[in-house]
């Protein structure tokens, strides 16, 4: 009953649309571009939806359901971590945002079946959005995907419910400095902590973020006490968010420096990581080594990753460069390399 009581969740759509209001000195530092929008646009109109995305910030949390909010999309219920729950943003999160606490890392049977169970009996009447790599991730690549909301959706049984793909890139992700140096999520921070972390790092700040949406997965049919489906599923839905990530300049140049060097060997080196892109079927963002350099250069330089000396590159911040270059690293490796 307890675990229920924290679950219960209530989303009221006039006070949740007007938080972008108080939330503009964030998103104001922010080019919002979504593509694909129609598969969203379609799914919501044929039925129950659940939106799978990977999670890189925690600006996915306004990008994101603003996206499907632009288009004119019934909201969301968002699954989010429980340590955003604490404090005035938690009830905000229960009472307004209507978003779901999720205890992450529990191995309590009890907590498992009563979270599975509420979620099964949401999507009756809401759409869902959830992030199923457990977290951001603090190393920057596309980490492997929890599969109990996945069997959650399939065991809910709704009638032409689906899965749509939502991948989100930033040109800068605004904690990268933080994440980045963690590498691996240890403990867990509080919230007011990592809201001062994101205020230090936020003075200078800009960036795109894309939210690109991928074609719909029926679930129809699927026997969710079966592991290996719920498996099938999770895997084929992570390679289609990996496939729709926009791969950004920074990231590209990122992938291209393993040390110093020139202009001239980083343009050969971004040329043959294009090249590999391009054959893996990638949603680039960029299509040339000058492009490349041109659009990353001066956000890295002046987000103090790199330094630009006498007409070479050189590393500021390896753990920082690391974590871009490892954002397409699910694209520059064989796929069985990284399931």
């Amino acid at each position: 009953m307890g675990y229920l009581d924290e679950l219960q969740t209530t989303q009221r759509y006039e006070f949740y649309r007007a938080l972008e209001y108080p939330l503009y000195p964030i998103l104001r530092k922010i080019d919002r571009v979504v593509e694909r929008q129609h598969f969203a646009v379609d799914a919501a109109a044929q039925g129950r939806v659940a939106y799978v995305s990977n999670h890189r910030s925690h600006i996915d949390y306004l990008v994101e359901p603003l996206a499907l909010d632009d288009a004119g999309i019934r909201p969301p219920i968002i699954a989010a971590g429980i340590n955003l729950f604490g404090g005035p943003l938690g009830f905000i999160h229960k009472h307004v945002t209507g978003a779901l606490p999720i205890r992450r890392n529990t191995k309590d049977p009890a907590y498992l079946v009563t979270l599975k169970a509420y979620v099964s009996e949401l999507l009756h009447k809401h759409d869902l959005f959830f992030y199923p790599e457990g977290g951001r991730s603090y190393s920057g690549e596309l980490k492997a995907m929890k599969t109990g909301l996945f069997s959650a959706c399939i065991d809910a049984g709704v009638p032409g419910m689906q899965l749509v793909p939502v991948a989100v890139s930033y040109d800068l992700v605004l904690e990268d400095h933080v994440v980045s140096k963690q590498k691996v999520k240890r403990r867990q921070k509080a919230f007011s902590r990592e809201v001062a972390e994101l205020v230090r790092y936020a003075v200078g700040y800009r960036s795109r973020s894309f939210v690109t949406f991928g074609r719909p997965v029926s679930i129809g049919g699927i026997d969710g006490e079966s592991r290996k489906a719920v498996m099938d599923v999770t895997r084929h839905v992570r390679a289609e968010i990996g496939l729709l990530y926009k791969v950004l300049p920074t990231a590209v140049l990122a992938a291209a420096m393993t040390g110093s060097g020139s202009r001239p060997e980083l343009t050969d080196r971004i040329k043959a990581i294009l090249d590999t892109l391009r054959a893996a079927g990638a949603n680039l963002g960029v299509e040339s080594a000058e492009e490349v350099l041109a659009l990353a250069s001066e956000p890295m330089v002046t987000r103090n990753i790199i330094v630009i000396d006498g007409g070479r590159y050189r590393v500021r911040e390896r753990n920082v460069l690391r974590y871009y270059a490892k954002s397409i690293a699910h694209l520059l490796t064989p796929p069985s390399a990284t399931h």
